[in-house]
């Protein structure tokens, strides 16, 4: 139990290192880097430095 509450308190930080909280936008989109980082942050003080690399996603287009 220490150690998630360690943990996320770490992703927390992180936000505030990129400022997330001040400069977000307010909707889903905002909302979801913002947990993503409390939930992976303490990743890149690891050195695990997490990354997408392809966001290229092949998704059906609508018909015409």
């Amino acid at each position: 139990m220490v150690l998630v509450f360690v943990w996320l308190m770490a992703g927390v930080i992180a936000g505030a290192q990129r400022d997330y909280y001040n400069t977000a936008p307010t909707n889903c989109a905002g909302a979801g880097t913002i947990a993503v980082t409390i939930v992976a942050g303490p990743l890149n003080y690891l050195g695990m430095n997490p990354r997408i690399e392809d966001c290229n996603v092949d998704v059906p287009q609508p018909t015409q």
